[in-house]
């Protein structure tokens, strides 16, 4: 009897044991399934349609980048402030063209990446320029050097071999007396304390001391070196300075029907400007620096004005 008892529970525990084998087997099928499907959306597309070298997760982070380019695109034109976010996926990169082919996105002046999200540092008007740039414009007068950006300095010393020249930031910037164009050891370049350079920033660092030459990549001088007879240096804001140079420059256009004048302008904010006379020197001067609270109307009517001799 005890051993018709024993029997019957050694079966049960078997088939218990059996269940749960086969409950074991199906969860490494399964396992084993999402392997290689996820495998396959490596190699392939992913459920969105996108073409993905990463797993099931970069679909959603592309549709939350897509979103947060387009939002983007929408707010272009648009007024900012420091604090405003925009949200995107881990992976940066956006069909921004018809072909699909991903790109990045560039975060110009005012704008910052943290993490997935693109924040807002500077108070201005976002800008757009196609492909894939986005920067803050705004009324910035204090300068960052930037490597390859061209300024007006000023000669404050001679330290040996090297000029000392004011640019307009936290410190001064270091000009060699053989960055000139024919500059030897011999032939030094007539250079005196006070006068006006037109220089290119080679070297803009945080971490080193700025560094100018007068000379581009193949020696020439092309424009730059000491200038500035018979005019008038003024300073205006950053953003007036990029609207100057923007290829067609309503302002630049608007300027040259007024006087025959010549103006050099640095991405410092400061600008040269020379015409004929000391008087219309003198307006051309003003009205550059009354463009950078002014809208395009406003300009015009001024411009207009000035024209017919109202002023």
């Amino acid at each position: 009897m005890h051993l018709k008892r024993w029997l019957q529970d050694a079966i049960k525990i078997k088939e218990e044991d059996d269940e749960k084998d086969e409950e074991e087997e199906e969860e490494e099928v399964e396992d084993i399934k999402c392997a290689c499907q996820n495998l396959i959306l490596r190699c392939g597309r992913g459920r969105c349609g996108c073409s993905l070298r990463f797993s099931i997760t970069s679909c959603s982070a592309a549709r939350c980048s897509m979103s947060m380019f387009s939002s983007l695109k929408e707010r272009v034109g648009q007024i900012l402030l420091p604090g405003d976010e925009f949200c995107c996926g881990p992976q940066d990169t956006l069909p921004l063209t018809d072909s699909g082919r991903p790109e990045r996105l560039v975060a110009g002046p005012g704008l910052r990446r943290s993490g997935d999200r693109l924040l807002v540092s500077r108070s201005g008007v976002l800008r757009h320029k196609e492909p894939n740039k986005f920067w803050i414009e705004s009324q910035q007068r204090r300068y960052v050097p930037a490597k390859g950006e061209t300024v007006i300095g000023i000669v404050t010393a001679k330290s040996g071999d090297v000029f000392k020249v004011d640019y307009g930031g936290s410190e001064q910037a270091s000009l060699s007396y053989l960055a000139f164009e024919g500059a030897t050891k011999r032939n030094r370049p007539n250079v005196q304390v006070g006068d006006l350079v037109f220089a290119q920033f080679v070297v803009a660092n945080k971490d080193m001391e700025p560094e100018l030459v007068c000379i581009d990549g193949s020696g020439r001088a092309n424009g730059m070196g000491v200038f500035g007879a018979a005019g008038l240096l003024i300073k205006v804001s950053l953003g007036l300075v990029r609207r100057l140079l923007a290829p067609h420059s309503d302002l630049r256009a608007d300027l040259e029907q007024l006087f025959p004048c010549e103006l050099v302008v640095g991405m410092n904010g400061r600008i040269w400007v020379r015409a004929a006379s000391v008087q219309q020197t003198l307006i051309l001067a003003n009205l550059l620096q009354s463009c950078d609270t002014m809208t395009a109307p406003q300009r015009q009517q001024l411009f207009r004005r000035i024209q017919l001799g109202a002023l």
